[in-house]
C-alpha cells in the first residue's frame, strides 16, 4: 500500500493497482519480452503457485511524496537495450503521473533476461 499525506488528507493506493498500471505500461513498449520475478518473495510464491501474478518484477515505493518504481524485465534478443530502457522510463513515468496525479522520482529498469523469438 502506497500512502501519501498532503494538506487535504491521506491518499492510499494499493500495490496491486500500481502493479497492473506499471506492468501494462512497461510490457506495451517495443522490445519487452515480459516481466521477470524479482526478490525472494516473488520467487517463493512462484514455487508454490503455478499461476503468474500481476506484480511480477515490479516494486513501487514512496519517498518524500514521490514514487520510485523498480522494474525487472526480459528483452528480445538483438534489440537496443538502452532505447528500450529509455522508452520504458518515459512511458511508465507518464502513465503513472497521468493515472494517479502522483510524481515519479525515479524509474529503475533492470534487464534480467534476454529471449529469442
Amino acid at each position: 500500500m502506497i500512502r501519501i499525506e498532503n494538506h487535504l488528507g491521506t491518499i492510499e493506493i494499493s500495490q496491486e493497482y500500481f502493479a497492473y498500471l506499471v506492468g501494462y505500461a512497461a510490457s506495451s513498449c517495443y522490445g519487452v519480452a515480459g516481466m521477470v520475478k524479482s526478490g525472494t518473495k516473488q520467487g517463493l510464491r512462484s514455487v508454490f503457485s503455478k499461476r503468474s501474478f500481476a506484480d511480477e518484477g515490479i516494486r513501487v515505493r514512496s519517498e518524500n511524496d514521490k514514487l520510485i518504481v523498480d522494474l525487472h524485465i526480459a528483452v528480445m534478443y538483438g534489440m537496443n537495450i538502452s532505447a528500450i530502457a529509455k522508452s520504458i522510463v518515459n512511458k511508465v513515468r507518464y502513465t503513472v503521473e497521468e493515472a494517479t496525479g502522483l510524481g515519479v522520482k525515479k524509474v529503475n529498469v533492470y534487464v534480467d533476461d534476454m529471449k529469442s523469438e
